[in-house]
């Protein structure tokens, strides 16, 4: 059951109104990778998708595979069941992936920070292997906590068999669903910290430094780009799921089965440009940001903040603004412990000009455990004393 704690939050008052049906009929009217299988363009905090072309087949992924990789990196790091500066150590299995790799001998020990680097910059079919095998036990086991979050996520066009996109059955994924997976990662800021990097050395304590140059060129060739993941295979030729960031706005465009490269690249540029140009976000809220407090029953704390769970914002075309926003927030009533840090504890509703525009999960800030029972007796007895 959810209480609504507040009906009229927040308002902002522009001239003008966004009108979606009418954003809809331009938003058909362009045409953009032609020669590619499939593509899309969506804005990060809306999930508003700008353009797509097949955006729904289902087709191989090669190594943007990766994206779901990283985004059980992140959550894991986020849960506080990994760190960084961890050392994983490197199995035979992984260090005899081929394709893209970073070169890890078995037994060798790298950290999760430098792991990660690997994947997003050099696109590391061992490194990603490990990583795998650390968080899932085997690869496979990995490949089921992909497939949960796919499901988390109710993407119906993905199913995932390996870590990395090396070509296997039943491995495949859509655009849209690369876009959402994508929109998911992006959530954990510290991602493009790595998936940003246009070239660094791993091992440079050693007689050997290895150098890592980035497989997404955009990253050093397009303002404002800043990820994810490129991808190849013979089967699935040529992809690329980018995003950029400008003026406070975060696009994400996918191309699926280009024939080159460059042609791949030249789509990804061509449809930034056209959501740059075109479009304009307004935002309402940072992710993480507290708005409301939710009571917890026989928790060690009686309550616990209720925090965006992922930034919120509003989007229009640049010739249009918006008219009223009213945000409504409902939380949870009758929760008990325990609770977990990012458990979904209410929802926050975005309206605009009396349309419900937006609908983001409420979070809990922290973990909030169990009391014990001599908390309990003190509470009760406590609340013997009045006032």
């Amino acid at each position: 059951m959810r209480k609504v704690i507040a009906g009229l939050v927040s308002f902002i008052l522009i001239t003008g109104m966004m009108v979606p049906n009418a954003l809809a009929a331009e938003k058909a009217e362009v045409q953009f990778a032609e020669n590619a299988s499939s593509a899309i363009i969506m804005e990060r905090d809306t999930g508003e998708v700008l353009y797509e072309k097949n955006s729904e087949e289902s087709l191989p992924p090669a190594s943007m595979t990766k994206i779901m990789t990283m985004l059980l990196i992140m959550e894991a790091i986020d849960k506080k069941q990994l760190k960084y500066e961890d050392m994983i150590r490197v199995s035979e299995n992984a260090a005899s992936m081929g394709g893209s790799q970073i070169f890890l001998e078995p037994g060798e020990e790298m950290s999760v920070q430098d792991m990660l680097k690997g994947i997003a910059v050099a696109s590391g079919n061992d490194a990603s292997v490990a990583m795998a095998e650390h968080l899932g036990g085997t690869e496979s086991g990995f490949a089921d906590m992909m497939n949960e979050k796919a499901k988390e996520l109710g993407l119906d066009k993905t199913h995932f068999s390996n870590s990395n996109g090396l070509p296997i059955e039943n491995h495949y994924t859509s655009a849209h669903d690369l876009a959402v997976i994508a929109k998911e990662l992006l959530k954990y800021e510290d991602i493009t910290k790595f998936t940003g990097i246009y070239e660094d050395y791993l091992r440079q304590d050693t007689d050997n430094p290895f150098w890592l140059v980035n497989t997404n060129k955009l990253v050093r060739f397009y303002p404002g780009v800043d990820g994810l993941k490129t991808g190849y295979t013979k089967e699935a030729k040529y992809g690329l799921t980018a995003t950029a960031e400008k003026e406070g706005m975060r696009i994400i465009a996918v191309v699926m089965g280009s024939p080159s490269p460059k042609e791949r690249n030249a789509d990804v540029t061509t449809m930034l440009d056209f959501a740059f140009s075109q479009y304009k976000t307004h935002k309402l809220h940072e992710r993480n940001e507290a708005v409301g407090e939710v009571k917890i029953s026989k928790g060690q704390q009686k309550n616990v903040k209720a925090v965006t769970g992922e930034s919120i914002s509003i989007l229009t075309k640049k010739t249009e603004s918006i008219d009223q926003v009213v945000e409504k927030i409902e939380l949870n009533e009758n929760m008990k412990a325990p609770i977990l840090k990012g458990d979904e504890i209410g929802t926050l509703i975005v309206e605009n000009g009396g349309k419900v525009v937006s609908e983001t999960p409420l979070v809990a800030e922290d973990e909030v455990l169990e009391a014990s029972w001599w908390t309990l007796f003190k509470r009760v007895l406590g609340g013997f004393g009045g006032n």
